[in-house]
């Protein structure tokens, strides 16, 4: 039946988080600091509003662009804390997660032969996104050395006359790096001047832990040519209530709405309830959500240099991005090794682009505790290896 999969969907590479987070559940005593999802239950108060609304019959399709009230509440709050404008009738669509969000965005923008920038290292879904919609993506690195931002010489040099787009995350996922006004402005600029289309992926924005988050729609001239992507499963703890949002000029909302009518129809209306709630009367259990991973993040980072393992300093998340290239291992190496011999799941670098070669992600969304237990195990493991005068024998997995 080979001959009947599409190119496309045999070219493309299954999730590397995924593969390997499926390994780790084959063992037992794993500490997983692989999937990137919060540790916390959704506040009950916004599982509360929802379970409501089913019991009075809120079990309906919704309006595609999602229900007004929540619009209308996502438009105010958007304004109040990013000073970002957006028409919840004609620039904004409730999207079943920002996975979904990002997919209508590219394949409302890309003709089969365009180029579309992606800051790497980023989330693995990007240039697969890019590759299903008929475009072609270039990776613009972002190197430690920069902090992991985007860096405008980098991304000059990647521009050609078929540059359509550019995608960019910040906060990042695996990095948690985070671009200030005066990065954004620089970026503006080069976008403005190329005619570019930026697609800002700002899900981990409610997750800054220095200064407030800077809404790229708001910087220079980029409002007429942004498409902000959010949604409330990392901040709020609703991963799995698939919420998210996207925001873009009329224009390209309507293309994006036809994309969205067509696969998804609209999001769950379950969802879309607790959003609301979540918006109305969220803020405090956010609020404390985000203290304590600021907590877990001084105590984990701090963790990692003191074992060897060179960490900057990560502004946003939930993720440490630390060098393992002192241990003498590949990251794929040390990714496995570690967990083959420690039960501790991270995720190697690569699989987030080339510019994540030589480290790996640790998601710090699981309890103090965890982390504690896990920095053990890996100080264990980063002793062994400068012990050994050879790498570690591979396994013969292939996560």
């Amino acid at each position: 039946m080979r001959d009947f999969v599409s190119r496309k969907a045999r070219e493309i590479p299954p999730s590397g988080i995924r593969r390997f987070f499926d390994l780790a559940l084959t063992m037992d005593g794993v500490i997983s600091l692989g999937v990137g999802e919060p540790d916390f239950s959704t506040p009950w108060n916004i599982c509360e509003a929802s379970i409501y609304s089913i019991e009075q019959g809120g079990t309906s399709y919704t309006p595609n662009r999602g229900i007004k009230p929540l619009r209308e509440a996502l438009s105010r709050w958007l304004r109040d804390h990013y000073g970002l404008s957006c028409d919840p009738e004609t620039e904004m669509i409730i999207t079943t997660g920002v996975s979904e969000g990002l997919d209508i965005a590219i394949r409302a923008i890309v003709d089969p032969g365009d180029e579309v920038l992606v800051a790497e290292p980023c989330y693995v879904s990007y240039s697969p996104c890019v590759t299903l919609a008929g475009g072609r993506p270039v990776p613009v690195p972002c190197v430690e050395k920069d902090r992991f931002r985007l860096n405008p010489d980098r991304l000059m040099e990647k521009i050609s006359k078929k540059s359509k787009a550019l995608i960019m995350n910040f906060p990042n996922n695996p990095t948690g790096a985070v671009m200030e006004r005066a990065d954004l402005k620089a970026v503006a600029d080069i976008v403005c001047d190329h005619d570019l289309v930026l697609v800002s992926d700002e899900v981990y924005s409610e997750l800054t832990y220095s200064g407030n988050h800077v809404a790229a729609a708001t910087v220079g001239d980029l409002a007429p040519r942004t498409i902000t992507l959010n949604g409330f499963s990392k901040a709020y703890a609703m991963t799995g209530w698939r919420i998210g949002y996207l925001c873009a000029p009329q224009e390209i909302c309507d293309a994006a709405l036809k994309i969205h009518q067509y696969v998804m129809l609209c999001a769950p209306v379950m969802g879309q309830v607790a959003a609301l709630e979540g918006i109305r009367r969220g803020e405090e259990e956010k609020d404390r959500m985000v203290r304590e991973y600021r907590v877990r993040r001084n105590l984990f980072v701090e963790g990692l240099n003191r074992i060897g393992l060179s960490c900057h300093r990560p502004e946003g998340a939930f993720y440490a991005f630390p060098s393992v290239t002192e241990t003498g291992l590949s990251d794929q190496e040390f990714a496995e090794g570690l967990l083959l011999e420690k039960h501790v799941a991270v995720v190697p670098g690569n699989v987030f682009g080339s510019g994540g070669e030589g480290h790996v992600r640790c998601a710090y969304a699981v309890s103090r505790e965890d982390l504690a237990r896990a920095l053990q195990r890996m100080e264990e493991f980063v002793t062994g290896c400068k012990k050994k005068a050879i790498p570690l024998v591979r396994s013969g997995h292939n996560p």
